[in-house]
């Protein structure tokens, strides 16, 4: 055996035991006639002396960084121990090594403090993987996995594998597409989820499966978004949408009491997606704190009209008009303020400015629209704003989508200002009721906000059942009938961070085909592309739902980080490139003759 102890397992208790270990040079010092050389294992870092005569060794045939070596020896307590790792009490004093690899010089410190950037570290990924940082987030993703798989098991589920050579339906996200060689001028697609595999398991029978499975989507890359990730997959039979909170709100809690030793002992809140739009701006709203939205101005609601306030025409113009109230902050300075405005209008918020007023600890008021208001109605402005005394009002005004979207970023900025997001303080929301449907004014037609197989709320069954999906001016499309119907889904939220989401199914030939009828597509298009599941309804389809957790970001919030390639053992950069082994690449005309396959390259 090249060892007989890892490099993190040695104590006080295994002093005078003769061991042999084997791993990688960390560091090396010498003092005189003696050295110390700090050895690495996946387990840990172990301390070993070599004597006078090894040390000149040593001198005619140096170690350097990341070398190979094993070293037998003897466990000997240390006289300058290091409270700093679990093996800091002992040492190995070397009666003999040997090198069993030699290595170049690494391009960056292997260490936690690494002088590699982003962009050297992917290219030499594994080395990257024998940082300590790095090796921790790799063990709390096979953590999250061994918890996740206990859970379920115990649960009654059972892991299915489905294919990966699947049928392309791009109706949603771009399909990666793989040419067959044996079927010419025809290709798979890679499955961007499982969804009909695990429907149709259902319709088999299985009614509690699970995968934890790789799943792919072609589109354009955003910071923190891969083209191929990983989801928990999950699916039941014979329940309703209760059944599924409790299922799963239930595996996030097992999973934070396995991995973090945290009891979330308290209630999961629930939370409509309107009440979610309307309170904090977005369908993921982080619970951590408060900072409410308050509309000062939307459809139905003008709060200025009431105030007899039509004057200033930045709100008057606006089609919305929203405001947080943010604790602490009445003493910022001009140049304070001056800085959120600019942070406002940078491209990726997109406001043309930034209005606030000062809620004074004397309960004076001071805005940035003084000459327009006066005292009485800034008053009634920061009551409606259920603002305190020492809080700072920031008002956005503009279209509503953009608005709102930029209250909501402008509120988790100001929380990170004031430290008020923690990443060791977890809070969970399940976000219900969402619409059905989103109108694509462009395309001129109703498109799913989750998926086609997702099912209207009981409620609201009739009412698309009964009802032709089309509509003759777009400009109508809110008063229509499918505008108002609710989506019998559901999202799982950590932290402001949609961790999970699903829905009971659709499980009848009728309704499904009136889905696909109001998604724009024909009884002929849906039948080629959908035959095999709308066929199955008719075989006897148990009522049916799930949900799917995207496993990486899961594991990046356990983790504290704001990455998910932090969390993955060989990520792709933001161009959905694999640096390390350079892909995709070209391939040779052989490969592409046996595919049929003519390149045109513009």
């Amino acid at each position: 055996m090249y060892r007989t102890k890892t490099c993190g397992e040695l104590r006080l208790s295994d002093s005078q035991k003769e061991v042999t270990l084997a791993g990688w040079v960390q560091t090396i010092r010498k003092f005189g006639s003696i050295t110390f050389i700090d050895l690495r294992d996946r387990y840990g870092i172990t301390q070993l002396l070599f004597n006078e005569k090894l040390t000149e060794q040593l001198d005619k045939n140096p170690l350097g960084r990341e070398f190979v070596i094993q070293a037998k020896g003897t466990v000997s307590e240390r006289s300058n121990k290091n409270k700093n790792i679990p093996t800091g009490d002992v040492e190995v004093l070397v009666s003999e090594f040997k090198v069993l690899n030699k290595s170049a010089v690494p391009p960056f410190t292997i260490q936690d403090d690494t002088d590699g950037g982003d962009d050297l570290r992917m290219k030499y990924r594994f080395l990257d993987l024998r940082r300590n940082a790095v090796k921790k987030n790799i063990e709390l993703r096979y953590a999250v996995n061994r918890a996740t798989r206990e859970y379920l098991h115990q649960n009654g589920f059972i892991d299915i594998e489905t294919p990966f050579l699947i049928k392309s339906t791009p109706e949603g996200a771009r399909d990666f597409v793989v040419p067959s060689r044996m079927n010419a001028g025809e290709f798979y697609a890679l499955p961007q989820s499982p969804q009909t595999f695990k429907q149709l398991l259902m319709v088999s029978g299985y009614d509690r499966y699970y995968q934890i499975v790789k799943c792919f989507r072609d589109e354009d890359l955003r910071a923190d978004r891969q083209p191929e990730f990983t989801q928990i997959d999950c699916e039941m039979s014979f329940v309703e949408q209760e059944d599924i909170l409790q299922t799963f709100e239930g595996l996030v809690k097992y999973i934070f009491k396995e991995v973090k030793n945290i009891d979330y002992t308290e209630k999961v809140e629930r939370m409509s997606w309107d009440d979610a739009m309307w309170n904090y701006g977005n369908d993921k709203p982080d619970i951590r704190f408060e900072m409410k939205v308050a509309n000062l101005k939307v459809e139905g609601k003008n709060l200025f009209e009431e105030l007899n306030q039509t004057d200033f025409p930045v709100f008057n113009n606006a089609e919305t008009v929203v405001a947080i109230s943010v604790p602490g902050c009445s003493d910022y300075s001009r140049k304070q303020t001056d800085e959120l405005t600019e942070w406002v209008k940078r491209p990726q918020i997109g406001m043309g400015g930034l209005a606030f007023v000062k809620v004074n600890n004397d309960g004076t008021l001071k805005s940035s629209f003084d000459k327009f208001f006066n005292a009485e109605q800034l008053k009634a402005l920061a009551q409606y704003s259920k603002s305190s005394p020492g809080d700072l009002i920031l008002i956005l005004a503009g279209r509503e989508e953009r608005t709102r979207k930029a209250i909501s970023d402008l509120r988790l900025h100001m929380a990170d200002r004031l430290g008020l997001r923690k990443p060791d303080e977890f809070k969970l929301l399940w976000v219900t009721d969402f619409p059905l449907f989103e109108y694509d004014e462009e395309g001129n037609r109703w498109v799913a906000r989750h998926h086609p197989f997702t099912s209207p709320k009981p409620e609201d069954i009739e009412v698309m059942i009964n009802n032709n999906p089309l509509i003759e001016n777009a400009e109508n499309y809110l008063d229509h009938h499918y505008a108002k119907i609710k989506a019998n889904a559901y999202d799982i939220v950590l932290n402001g961070n949609e961790i999970g989401g699903g829905s009971i199914r659709i499980f009848q030939r009728d309704l499904q085909e009136k889905m696909f009828a109001a998604l724009g597509m024909s009884k002929e298009e849906a039948q080629h592309k959908f035959g095999f599941l709308l066929g199955a309804f008719e075989y006897g389809a148990p009522p049916h739902g799930g949900i799917a957790f995207g496993f990486d970001r899961l594991c990046a919030i356990l983790g504290g980080s704001e990455s998910i390639r932090d969390f993955i053992a060989f990520p792709k950069n933001n161009s959905g490139r694999d640096v390390m082994i350079d892909a995709p690449s070209t391939i040779d005309e052989k490969q592409l003759d046996e595919l049929q396959i003519k390149l045109d390259l513009k």
